[in-house]
């Protein structure tokens, strides 16, 4: 609770800065200026009011009309009293660098006080409007026409519901019956065959694609699944085929749509494919990407997803295709659905809420997403009867021309008024990326936090709150996962279409985000000012006509999906700029970035910049700063000025600067390239406090090596790091030139909870790493006696073993440990693995991936019936053909026996690629 509780301090929305930008100024030196002291206290309490009226009426569906247009007018003055508020506090803040001088000391002082002058004129300025708001305005204390209704706390079982939600109900019967027509009678002489799943949004036409592809997709050489959306760009979506059909590492090289179909098509000519083109909106889109499969290549398939009927039509009259109807959930799914999602595996539904659960049930009419948006808004209420009632109240109320579709808005509607202020702002914001975009989870957190939705509160980092809001939209189903790594986690989501076209609509409502695609009416925009710039589905090289005229000082993010990025000579208040959202920017741009002194995260990510503009320590509200496949190789002397930077992230090769000392609220560091630091910066390293992931290699550079001092210093911080707040470390030295095997290094680390070593041996050191749940080894070769030492580590969860040549073989047992861990990758290309789990061993384990040589006839027995709590296997061998079969029969023998029946995956791999295990980012 006392988490949640400070979640809600934050109270978002607009007023909330202002009210403790306010606060801070009654504390500081105004408190000797008393006509301004007494104006602040008077605004701040007049604003404590509004501010607990807006988030009362945040929680309302259907507000009084005159209430939104006074809403409005709140939010517009609460922006621009921020933004006043902001520009003051420039003015007056203290630089790097003090005036030097009796002239210049009296010029800087006297610029001061007339700074201070004109706040406090500003001052009385916006009492005055809020007090002419009040007066037309005179109904914001609470009233009867609010609900009663409370949020929930948040289910704690939220993990247990998403997994349930994960594995749709009644998807068996339409995936083998959409199998059946995709292999039915296929010959190697026939031509292509293709289903088109039609049906309306909602119905799980993308899910029911999916499993099928995930089924039958280790039967093809050649597959894609890509999605076109409703504003298609033609050329991405072949360039994406192109690169998901062809081998790993092809180079694309054709730029326009007719080169893009030739090579396509000339690759799959000869060869047997699957793929899924799914979510297509209109018959010209599909004639241009049906032009890229070839009609006549035997056993190949296509599926197709369409909500219309006509483009399914059109989809299967060149191909040997059949259409179908995806149908809605039985009365039986749909409440296997909903209570899977509600209780607990030993929990039914109780009597008193059956009746209501069956009509809530009969008006979601089987419709997937409207049982997983009503079920995950039932998740966070009060099992009561009246509560229950009120939802089922709500749905259909205000249904119109489309029955199906307004019930599930409706549904999102309700699930969108249900959360806290804090996480309305967080989705909202997901409004900005375009349709079927995968959104990386930690760049929207950082993005978040650069327009400070949340911030940092008590012993929680902004980025560890911006986890608990991203992982509580996933709870609450509002996003969707999108990329899964190997540990369960979820690296990038996506938005639904129906519910990005209902958080798009909100935007607007709420002037949250502009969306400018074309002209906008001069009364729009002399109304309103632009807060968030969204430039999508504007053509190359429009977006300055388009912006033309428009006051952009109060723009504080843009975004623009494939368009020229718009001069920044007039975002007076940016406080987000990612370059790569935009398909091109201009040179003067870079030179620009120095001016956005509100600017908090900056991306050059994927951009071919070779240097930062050397001023860039004037930005000194930045927070975040990412510099990842970049050309830079060396960052200027004044960034170590940025006092309030928390992450700064370069690739490798990057040479830093002296006085990193300075930079104190850095949490995080990536890359540190040892070899060509000077070591003033390895050994300030150690006084950064707040220091929560590091990660270092070891990698030469014209051919520096890591000299002796160079060891000492990084040992030493590292020691130093170890007493401190370091949660995760990464250190990249396949080569052994880091000298971290010295005896009389015993780093505590009493808080690291990730590691990931790329190293020849095991570090004796990782013993003492009593805190530490999830661990990356990548090494030479294991012993026995490193097992042990893994084993014996209390809270270790995740264990992720890379082997790069050939050890003895391992065993492992109940005296070994391994207590709590839940994860065991063992990746041994380079020998075989026979039986390795003793009685006892990883009595908590409950998924296993072994990846191994298959060259003996006796290597088939690994021990699983040893692990009681196994619910997933996958085994990836390389091997002779027979073998490999004896493998894979004895494995499937295994699981089959084992008390829970776990799931398998097996692979016969020709050829192991070597790929980079996943890091902690």
């Amino acid at each position: 609770m006392a988490m949640e509780a400070a979640l809600v301090d934050m109270a978002t929305g607009v007023l909330n800065p202002v009210l403790v930008k306010l606060a801070a100024m009654l504390d500081s030196e105004y408190r000797r200026f008393k006509g301004v002291h007494d104006d602040i206290r008077s605004l701040v309490k007049e604003l404590e009011y509004m501010h607990a009226f807006l988030l009362k009426m945040s929680e309302e569906e259907e507000p009084d009309v005159q209430d939104q247009v006074w809403a409005a007018e709140v939010r517009e003055l609460a922006y621009e009293m921020e933004d006043s508020i902001d520009e003051f506090m420039i003015s007056i803040g203290d630089k790097d660098t003090k005036p030097d001088g009796f002239i210049e000391k009296i010029k800087h002082s006297l610029g001061k006080m007339r700074a201070r002058r004109r706040i406090g004129g500003e001052i009385k300025d916006l009492k005055k409007q809020i007090l002419e708001v009040s007066q037309r305005n005179a109904r914001y204390m609470t009233r009867e026409l609010f609900s009663n209704t409370r949020n929930a706390t948040v289910d704690t079982r939220a993990l247990a519901i998403f997994e349930h939600a994960s594995k749709l109900v009644g998807i068996d019967e339409p995936k083998a019956e959409v199998i059946k027509l995709l292999t039915e009678g296929v010959t190697t002489h026939e031509q292509t065959k293709l289903v088109s799943i039609v049906g309306s949004g909602g119905m799980g036409k993308t899910t029911l694609a999916n499993q099928v592809y995930r089924d039958l997709e280790e039967k093809f050489k050649c597959k894609a699944f890509i999605s076109v959306s409703r504003n298609p760009d033609m050329t991405n979506i072949l360039r994406t085929i192109l690169a998901q059909v062809t081998p790993q590492g092809t180079q694309i090289e054709a730029t326009n749509i007719q080169q893009l179909i030739s090579e396509i098509r000339d690759y799959l000519a000869n060869r047997r494919y699957f793929v899924v083109v799914d979510d297509i909106w209109d018959v010209m889109a599909w004639n241009v990407i049906k032009l890229a499969f070839p009609m006549t290549s035997s056993g190949s398939i296509i599926i197709t997803t369409t909500r219309i009927n006509d483009v399914a039509k059109s989809c299967c009259s060149c191909f040997s295709g059949n259409i179908y109807s995806i149908r809605p959930l039985n009365a039986m799914h749909s409440k296997q659905l909903f209570h899977r999602r509600l209780f607990d595996s030993e929990e039914s539904c109780p009597p008193y809420l059956e009746e209501v659960s069956d009509q809530i049930l009969k008006k979601c009419d089987g419709l997937p997403l409207a049982i997983i948006a009503i079920s995950g808004l039932l998740a966070n209420r009060e099992r009561t009867e009246d509560l229950w009632n009120q939802v089922r109240d709500s749905i259909g109320r205000t249904l119109q021309r489309n029955p199906e579709i307004e019930v599930i808005m409706k549904i999102l509607s309700l699930s969108y008024f249900d959360l806290p202020a804090y996480l309305k702002t967080c989705l909202l914001y997901l409004s900005i990326f375009p349709e079927d975009s995968f959104i990386g989870k930690t760049d929207l957190i950082r993005r978040w936090i650069g327009e400070r939705f949340i911030h940092q509160e008590h012993s929680h980092t902004a980025h560890e709150i911006g986890e608990m809001c991203f992982n509580e939209l996933l709870n609450r189903n509002l996003i969707q996962p999108a990329e899964t790594n190997e540990y369960g986690e979820v690296e990038s989501c996506r938005v639904h279409d129906i519910l990005l076209d209902f958080i798009i609509s909100k935007s607007r409502e709420e002037n949250f985000v502009t969306f400018l695609s074309g002209p906008i009416p001069t009364t729009w925009v002399e109304s309103k000012f632009i807060r968030r710039l969204c430039l999508q589905g504007v053509k190359q090289g429009n977006s300055t006509m388009l912006t033309t005229g428009l006051d952009l000082s109060h723009v504080r993010s843009m975004f623009g999906f494939s368009v020229q990025m718009p001069s920044l000579e007039k975002f007076r208040h940016l406080r987000v700029l990612n370059f790569y959202d935009f398909g091109s920017w201009e040179e003067q741009n870079r030179e620009s970035i120095v001016r956005l002194f509100q600017l908090r995260y900056l991306s050059y990510r994927h951009i071919g910049i070779t240097e930062l503009p050397e001023q860039i320590g004037c930005l000194q509200c930045l927070e975040i700063l990412d510099l990842r496949e970049t050309n830079v190789k060396e960052l200027p002397a004044t960034i170590v000025n940025l006092r309030k930077l928390s992450h700064l992230l370069v690739s490798y090769g990057v040479k830093f600067p002296v006085g990193v000392a300075k930079m104190q609220a850095l949490e995080t560091l990536k890359m540190v390239s040892v070899s060509i630091q000077l070591l003033d910066f390895l050994s300030g390293l150690g006084q950064l406090k707040n220091l929560r992931n590091l990660f270092l290699d070891s990698y030469t550079y014209d051919g520096i090596e890591i000299g002796e001092e160079h060891n000492k210093a990084i040992v030493s911080s590292l020691c130093e790091l170890g007493t401190q707040n370091l949660r995760s470390l990464t250190i990249q030295d396949n080569s052994g030139l880091l000298q971290l095997q010295v005896p009389l290094w015993q780093p505590p680390f009493e808080k690291l909870m990730n590691c990931y070593l790329a190293v020849p041996q095991i570090p004796k050191w990782v013993s003492s790493l009593r805190s530490l749940q999830k661990l990356l080894l990548e090494v030479d070769g294991v012993k026995q006696d490193d097992i042990c030492m893994l084993g014996a580590l209390p809270t270790l969860r995740i264990l992720h073993l890379r082997e790069k040549t050939e050890s003895n073989e391992l065993r492992i047992s109940g005296e070994v440990g391994f207590q709590r861990l839940r994860i065991f990758i063992y990746d041994a290309k380079h020998h075989t693995v026979d039986h390795m789990f003793a009685a006892g061993s990883m009595p908590k384990l409950e998924k296993l991936v072994l990846i191994c040589q298959a060259l003996e006839p006796d290597s088939l027995d690994f021990g699983i019936e040893n692990l009681p709590c196994l619910t997933t296997v996958r085994c990836e061998a390389n091997g002779d053909g027979g073998i490999v079969e004896a493998v894979k029969t004895a494995m499937e023998r295994a699981v089959s026996t084992h008390p829970n029946h776990p799931s398998l995956v097996f692979r016969h791999v020709n050829k192991f690629n070597w790929s980079r295990m996943p890091s902690f980012d």
